[in-house]
């Protein structure tokens, strides 16, 4: 295989010669892969966009393609705007100068009978370069600003635009258009606009931005050390043992999936694929359990497992990856491992007790000061290769409580296994953090409030409203164990409104001043919100770092007194101090969380189990699985299931038209119609109105008209969404919130929100 160099086009005979070739900074430009599900891209390292193509993905293989796998960049086609920046395009031009001085040399005389025209092409290019930059300080005239206001304001379209201003210069009777010819040559006139405080503005928001991994510092760190020319593809691993059905037997399961994918793909089930079960060691009883041998034997081999499954990866060469008809040269790199809490700790060899003396995976800060969120960077130690290695070989692992078993990751290039176990926002947070606060609310109010308190919270509890995805607790929730993620989800959206004072209510005086456990539920759930970005700009960084600061202050200062352990929780800590820095090595944290990955244990795990007959598990397991795969691969492409529009729930009213007013008034006469479904049927009377006096024009004499009208309570939207409006739902009232985007052609028509009306 030739391979052609893509900077002087030189032909070098092998990858070894290429690698090696002209290796410079100015040369080095690595593209990042980008393909998403409809838009497969290529852009450089400074991601920035250079080509945009539209492909259909072709059939997918084993349920998935890597045009699936392989997206990294996702932009709505309304957003995608081309950016230039002084500095790189003189780079770029300075490699089409170099390109053109090489091609001199080997073709002299067609150069030089280029050369008048390419002299003029140039003056031309400048010439429209000064106009460029010509800047302009406002709108030529008042005529001019208005349409653009009304154009920006409803978000209209260029050929809106255009018939705007056709309509305007044939009836404003004027000897010259006060407007442009259209409305693409007035978007270009703003851009050259150069207003003061919009300058100041753009220079303040100027800050690096965190969202898909390619934005990290891993990212870019990574990409630094791949030969010319090679592509770079982003492993994530995810690990966790799950019990089968009754709990009889465990497997420990390891999934993989590629960073490249954009995160909202990358978050769907059928985009991870299961890479293996890893072996687990059977023991005779619990105090072989609980042996050191026995311990060491397990992490060993765990870590063999590992090396046998992953060294394959790093061949120096690289690997070859087919795509589109093409062949790209990549470099797999592990950049990330998802897990919870005792399999992080698995994977960096640290001891699994919350009570060790170092507990803390990312650094070596003592257990005493995980609740002290005022360390500073001196005091905190992270934990690397060399330190670690270090430890290891002079045989004091014991002080910074790290296993006795040599880390297979030490040797892996592109990672730090301390830093690469991120945070897992459910684990941590839904699961942890939060249940630790409900948990310490329960202990506050048991000592500190009258039992009219609790029952007033659970009467509060049974007052709020049924809603889309809201799980509701019909009962007390003080009493409630083994929430799922999604429960504690639903209650750090109502714990505000339970507890808000509370205290006023109840006349308790002893209850908390200022009632500051209020406050820490508020401050919780702006720190959450902060915490599901999709992009981050550094100013976001900070505002997370500071809310969650906020926020742990006071919950130390609320609960601290009421835990055993004085809050010396590493999931606290962690989130305290290590939650930012993950943001900027890995991006967004919705990129690295366990939330889609705890349901693939049903597929790959508990379903599988019920068909075995319950011997050689593993084996009739992998069978199954294997089977399901071979079934996806060979049949045809899935159709995509498409949703039933508006269908509608049950009927509420029937009526004719003959006697349409007389059944409504009846009806809004019932005292218990709420308040939304009387003004319901007053606009539906109006509106009749209107549209019966238009029908009659078009009407013929004697034609009888003949309608009969039916009311339903809800309707199921194509999208899957449900609108409702209704008396009784559940034995509650029910009116949704409702959107509609107005016809371009009527949006005059109507008063609206950037052509958009709401109710």
């Amino acid at each position: 295989m030739a391979f052609e160099c893509p900077f002087c086009n030189r032909v070098l005979s092998s990858r070894s010669a290429y690698s090696q070739h002209d290796n410079s900074e100015d040369n080095r430009n690595n593209k990042i892969i980008y393909i998403s599900d409809n838009e497969p891209m290529f852009s450089s390292r400074s991601n920035e966009t250079s080509d945009i193509m539209q492909d259909e993905l072709p059939q997918s293989m084993n349920g998935l393609t890597f045009e699936e796998f392989a997206s990294i960049r996702y932009e709505e086609p309304a957003s995608r705007e081309p950016k230039f920046e002084t500095d790189k395009s003189k780079s770029k031009s300075d490699e089409i100068e170099t390109e053109t001085e090489s091609e001199s040399k080997s073709d002299k005389t067609e150069f030089e009978s280029d050369k008048t025209d390419n002299e003029s092409d140039e003056s031309e290019e400048s010439e429209s370069a000064e106009e460029e930059t010509e800047t302009i300080p406002k709108f030529p005239n008042n005529t001019y600003s208005d349409l653009m206001t009304l154009i920006i304001q409803h978000n209209l379209n260029n050929k809106a635009g255009n018939t705007i201003i056709r309509f305007f210069n044939k009836h404003s009777n004027l000897p010259t258009s006060l407007l442009p010819k259209n409305i693409e040559q007035e978007r270009k006139l703003m851009d050259r606009m150069k207003l003061i405080n919009l300058l100041n503005k753009e220079k303040i928001n100027n800050n690096r931005n965190y969202n898909e991994q390619y934005t990290s510092n891993w990212w870019a760190r990574t990409e630094k050390t791949l030969p010319t020319g090679s592509y770079l593809l982003s492993i994530i691993l995810y690990s966790d043992a799950s019990t089968t059905a009754l709990g009889k037997n465990t497997l420990h399961l390891i999934f993989v999936t590629l960073d490249n994918i954009i995160t909202w793909r990358r978050n769907k089930p059928d985009v991870k694929q299961l890479l293996a079960y890893l072996p687990i060691r059977k023991v005779k009883d619990d105090t072989q359990k609980i042996s050191e041998e026995h311990k060491n034997i397990v992490r060993r081999t765990f870590y063999k497992s590992l090396k046998f499954l992953l060294s394959p990866l790093y061949d120096d060469n690289g690997i070859e990856l087919e795509l589109n008809n093409s062949i790209f040269w990549c470099f797999p790199r592990i950049s990330m491992i998802i897990s919870d809490w005792p399999e992080t700790c698995t994977f960096a060899l640290i001891y699994k007790s919350t009570k060790s003396n170092y507990p803390c995976h990312f650094c070596l800060v003592f257990k005493e000061d995980l609740s002290n969120i005022n360390l500073n960077s001196n005091q905190i130690e992270p934990r690397s290769h060399n330190n670690m290695k270090l430890y290891y070989k002079n045989n004091t692992g014991k002080n910074v409580n790290i296993e006795n078993v040599r880390n297979f990751f030490w040797s892996v290039p592109n990672i730090n296994i301390y830093a690469a176990t991120v945070p897992d926002r459910m684990h941590h947070f839904d699961l942890g953090l939060f249940q630790h606060q409900l948990n310490f609310t329960k202990i506050l109010i048991n000592k500190q409030c009258e039992k009219s308190v609790i029952d007033e919270m659970n009467r509060r509890i049974t007052k709020i409203p049924r809603y889309k995805d809201l799980k509701l607790f019909s009962n007390s929730f003080l009493h409630l164990t083994l929430l799922t993620a999604s429960e504690y989800r639903s209650l750090m959206k109502i714990m505000i409104f339970i507890v808000n004072e509370l205290y006023e209510d109840s006349g308790s005086s002893n209850f908390i001043k200022n009632n500051k456990i209020t406050e820490v539920y508020l401050k919780w759930n702006k720190m959450y919100l902060l915490s599901r970005k999709e992009n981050y700009e550094e100013s976001d960084v900070t505002l997370l770092q500071e809310s969650i600061n906020e926020w742990a202050k006071l919950f130390i200062e609320l609960f601290k007194e009421h835990s055993k352990s004085e809050l010396q929780f590493p999931k606290l800590h962690s989130w305290v101090f290590h939650i930012c820095s993950s943001i900027r090595e890995f991006g967004a944290i919705n990129g690295y969380t366990t939330e889609t990955y705890e349901s693939l244990h049903k597929d790959y795990v508990k379903k599988p189990y019920k068909l075995t007959n319950k011997k050689e598990i593993e084996k009739q397991i992998m069978k199954i699985i294997r089977r399901k795969a071979i079934i996806t691969e060979s049949s045809s492409k899935e159709i995509p299931k498409t949703p039933i529009a508006l269908k509608y729930s049950k009927k509420l009213y029937e009526f004719c038209i003959q006697n349409a007013e007389i059944y409504i008034q009846t009806r809004m006469n019932n005292s218990d119609l709420e308040k939304e479904m009387k003004l319901g049927f007053e606009k539906f009377l109006e509106c009749l109105d209107v549209y019966l006096e238009i029908y009659y024009q078009n009407l013929s004499e004697h034609k009888k008209i003949d309608m009969i009208f039916h009311i339903y309570g809800g309707v199921t939207l194509k999208f899957g969404s449900i609108i409702r409006a209704t008396n009784k739902f559940h034995k509650k009232p029910i009116f949704s919130n409702i959107a509609v985007e107005m016809n371009a052609d009527e949006i005059f028509e109507y008063t609206s929100d950037n052509g958009v009306c709401f109710a």
